[in-house]
C-alpha cells in the first residue's frame, strides 16, 4: 500500500513538503513555578551518610527522603518535595554529626588512656621496648 491511496483520519495529516510549517521557537512551562526554585534533594550527601557508619539508619532515612524529594520534584509537587527535602537535610545533619562524633570520641579516649597510663605508677613508656608488654599486663587477669 502506498501513501497516496491510504485514507488518513481527519485529525491526523501526514507531513509532506507542502504541509510543513516554518520552524519557530517553543516555550515549555514546567509545573507553573515561576520565581520559585526547586528544592534540593541532598541525594549525594545521603548516599555518603548511608555508606559511612549509618548509626541508627539515619543515613538510610535521609536517602529515603532524598529519593522522595526528587520524585515529588519531577512530578511537580513542590510543596511535598520541600517537606521531604527538609527531612532529608535534618537526617543528613544528624547522621553527619554522628559520623564525626564517633571517630572524635575514639581519638579522645585513646589520648586520655595514654595520658593516664603515662602518669600512673611513675612513668609508663608505651612506645619503649617493654611498653606493649606492660600495656597488655593491664588487661590480663
Amino acid at each position: 500500500m502506498d501513501n497516496h491511496s491510504y485514507n488518513y483520519p481527519s485529525d491526523c495529516t501526514p507531513l509532506t513538503k507542502s504541509a510543513r510549517k516554518p520552524a519557530g521557537s517553543t516555550v515549555v512551562n514546567m509545573g507553573g513555578a515561576e520565581g520559585k526554585c526547586a528544592p534540593r534533594d541532598y541525594l549525594v550527601w545521603s548516599l555518603c551518610n548511608t555508606l559511612y557508619v549509618n548509626f541508627c539508619c539515619l543515613g538510610f532515612m535521609a536517602l529515603i527522603y532524598s529519593i522522595k524529594a526528587r520524585d515529588q520534584k519531577t512530578q511537580g509537587n513542590l510543596q511535598l518535595a520541600q517537606e521531604c527535602s527538609d527531612k532529608a537535610k535534618w537526617y543528613n545533619i544528624l547522621a553527619a554529626g554522628w559520623n564525626m562524633l564517633v571517630p572524635l570520641l575514639a581519638v579522645v579516649l585513646l589520648v586520655l588512656l595514654l595520658v593516664h597510663l603515662g602518669t600512673s605508677q611513675g612513668s609508663f613508656d608505651f612506645f619503649g621496648e617493654d611498653g606493649f608488654k606492660s600495656f597488655m599486663k593491664l588487661f590480663s587477669w
